[in-house]
């Protein structure tokens, strides 16, 4: 198993007050002393987003930073990996990268969405709970449990495929699915609102998210001890697939990780990373868990065999 980022214990006196402080101060959308990871209905907590508290938590990040903000922003971060640690426990977490512009009628999304289906099965389904492949997997691990209710739930979200021009349209098309499905499989979402143009989707059960990118893209990796599962998608898929094979290059051979790219065609000639990624495995103990695979069942079976 992958080795997991250990948080060291609780924060001691002097920064809990100053963790209250900054709690009471009515300017600041977040709770800093929160303890649990954030539910799609705290995120979405309006009926008009621009009032929920993801669009103004994401409007207070974007405003110009004072020291105060930044302690604060800090502080949260703390606070959702102690929680995101006591959410896992004993959870193995499965990752799926992949494009966050896949839109919800694209036969990409069911793609993504029956990848998810298939790893939600064994194991707990982990992305950067964004949009696009990312929504979609977590959607197949939350119905893993009702395979049967998956093409229903695709062909509802189709009916509006992208989060623009509205962001309310998306998101209540995907809350009424939950509404309809209410005891889905639990899932993770790590995202950030550093990307807060993107907003978070509502089918991971357990929402992680940050204001510091670098600290989420880092956590979001080292957490997925079952392995990671990169779709197609651009620069940040690129950057997962590398800084996710840097950890493993490193690593022991008993905590390497699986990596699986699907699409030969699309890694091998689109964005070739699969023959770098290739040659950088050649001779290590990684060598044997790094796979080019040119389907999403061919990619879960490789997942539950490990």
């Amino acid at each position: 198993m992958r080795s997991r980022r250990v948080v060291r214990g609780e924060p001691g006196e002097l920064v809990v007050g100053l963790e209250r402080r900054m709690a009471q101060r009515r300017d600041v959308p977040v709770d800093p002393t929160r303890r649990t990871l954030y539910t799609p209905g705290e995120l979405y907590d309006a009926a008009a987003y621009d009032d929920t508290l993801d669009a103004r938590a994401y409007r207070w990040a974007a405003a110009p930073r004072t020291p105060e903000a930044a302690l604060c922003r800090a502080l949260h971060d703390h606070a959702i990996d102690v929680a995101l640690e006591r959410w896992i426990g004993h959870r193995r977490l499965v990752g799926v990268m992949g494009g966050h512009g896949i839109e919800r009628d694209e036969p990409a999304y069911a793609d993504a969405a029956r990848l998810g289906a298939l790893l939600g099965a064994s194991h707990v389904v982990a992305t950067g709970g964004g949009p696009g492949a990312m929504e979609a997997a977590n959607l197949g691990g939350y119905l893993s449990g009702r395979p049967d209710a998956l093409e229903e739930a695709l062909a509802l979200l189709a009916t509006v495929p992208t989060f623009r021009p509205s962001v309310d349209a998306w998101a209540r098309v995907a809350l009424e699915l939950l509404a309809q499905h209410p005891d889905g499989a639990p899932g993770l979402g790590i995202p950030t609102w550093h990307y807060g143009h993107e907003p978070p989707n509502v089918f991971a059960t357990a929402i992680a998210k940050y204001f510091r990118n670098s600290q989420r893209e880092a956590i979001l990796l080292e957490v997925c001890d079952a392995g990671i599962v990169f779709l197609p998608g651009l620069a940040g898929t690129v950057q997962e697939v590398f800084q996710d094979a840097c950890e493993n290059f490193y690593a022991a051979e008993s905590a390497v990780a699986p990596m699986v790219l699907v699409g030969a065609t699309y890694w091998t000639r689109t964005l070739p990373a699969w023959p770098l990624l290739q040659a950088l495995a050649r001779g290590r103990a990684m060598e044997r868990h790094v796979h080019l695979v040119e389907s999403v069942d061919e990619a879960a079976e490789l997942i539950s065999a490990t």
